[in-house]
């Protein structure tokens, strides 16, 4: 190995071991650092449901942060490990504040609870499937809320919706699962703004690490923890953030009353997944970026779309807003539901599985397994057909990955 005889050289080097902008240390370390009881340089997972207190009416240790000045009393109100979690990822999110949840769903529960009944919702059509089942199928004929999917995209269609409907939230996908298509979130915000509407992004495929969407105007951001943040297929979690504090509170006051708590253990387990979000997100990035590239070039495959590609629609938006590519490809085979059942039947490393986001690969049909609530004609609208694939591209070394990929597309050709 070579010796390092200049400053021009030392900074060379720095630069090379740091390709995660500056962001790294800020995941590690959270203060404080150590858990002055114990020493302890990583979170105790606290599996207490209740706490003594001293003064009857008095919560236990107001002073300690992952309280946030309230003491404990009772674990559904406030527990010392997802305290912990809550402020490591509201740091990562470029947040004020960060709720956790039990699930992405009910996450995605607690923003709608901040409205009332008869409020209007305006939400991009190419949302997650369970997302447009909930608001389509439980809150809309339960809550008296309304909601209207429209493309996003076409900013004077979104500009006449938010004046004709005075909606009171607009909610955001960017990218979308699963076509990924990229809105941009701060001409959304403008617009959410000079209206009084709420914008929510649910920020799951970037991850905090790729995305920041509070810093381009939204006023929430939705994270499924369960994928990106989590990393590893272990635990189910959901989180929203905010900078506004008055919208904080409400949502406090949500995960109290409504009860949708994580457990402890999997706070511990999200915490320690944040921790390395910066290098797994590199690298599944880097193997999503050649896989893609390998896919437009496959007889078998007919379209790729993948942000990180210049032949995607909005290339460009992503490139503004985004400080990565992310690693979920969609694309769409030749032929028909047969050759695309033939193509996740012969993966080896990719798994056939719904989710995403972890340290291992994974593919599905989304018509038939992750969207398969979305009504059959919604889905035609927008374009999530049999032959379309999601892949979830992971941490395993690239070029097995593709060699996985060519064996399962030859196998499909055959049959063209």
């Amino acid at each position: 190995m070579s010796e390092i005889k200049s400053s021009s050289s030392i900074e060379d080097a720095i630069t090379t071991a740091d390709p995660y902008h500056n962001k790294g240390t800020s995941y590690l370390h959270t203060t404080p650092t150590s858990y002055p009881a114990s020493g302890a340089v990583v979170t105790p997972i606290s599996l207490a449901t209740t706490f003594i207190q001293t003064t009857p009416g008095r919560p236990t240790n107001d002073a300690d942060p992952n309280s946030f000045g309230l003491g404990y009393e009772y674990s559904r109100t406030g527990n010392p490990t997802r305290g912990a979690f809550e402020r490591a990822l509201a740091q990562a999110e470029s947040a004020q504040y960060a709720v956790a949840f039990s699930s992405g769903s009910a996450a995605t529960s607690a923003v709608i609870h901040l409205l009332q009944s008869g409020d209007e919702v305006l939400c991009v059509d190419d949302v997650y499937g369970g997302t447009q089942r909930y608001f389509r199928r439980v809150v809309g004929p339960r809550m008296n809320i309304s909601f209207k999917f429209l493309d996003v995209n076409d900013l004077a269609l979104l500009e006449a919706n938010l004046k004709e409907t005075k909606a009171k939230l607009l909610w955001l996908e960017t990218p979308t699962n699963p076509t990924l298509r990229v809105s941009d979130i701060s001409q959304c915000a403008l617009l959410a703004k000079k209206y009084g509407c709420l914008l929510c992004v649910d920020n799951t495929f970037c991850s905090p690490y790729f995305q920041n969407p509070l810093v381009h105007g939204a006023d929430i951001v939705v994270h499924s923890v369960t994928k990106y943040i989590g990393g590893h297929s272990d635990v189910v979690m959901g989180v929203v953030c905010a900078n506004d504090e008055e919208i904080y509170k409400q949502l406090r006051f949500i995960q109290n009353g409504v009860g949708a708590v994580p457990s402890p253990f999997d706070c511990f387990l999200a915490q320690r997944g944040l921790k390395t979000l910066h290098v797994r997100m590199e690298a599944a990035a880097r193997n999503a970026f050649a896989i893609a590239l390998f896919l437009q070039d496959h007889d078998a495959v007919a379209k790729v779309v993948y942000p990180g590609l210049p032949s995607h629609p909005q290339h460009e938006i992503a490139k503004r807003q985004q400080l990565g590519y992310g690693a979920m490809i969609t694309f769409y085979c030749k032929g028909g539901r047969d050759q695309s059942a033939i193509i996740l039947q012969n993966l080896k490393i990719f798994a056939l599985a719904e989710s995403l986001g972890a340290v291992e690969s994974l593919a599905e049909c989304p018509s038939l397994m992750t969207h398969a609530s979305v009504p059959s004609d919604q889905r035609q609208i927008l374009g999530i057909d049999d032959t379309l694939i999601r892949l979830s591209v992971g941490i395993e070394s690239c070029r097995d990955l593709v060699n996985d990929l060519k064996k399962a597309l030859d196998a499909a050709a055959l049959t063209l």
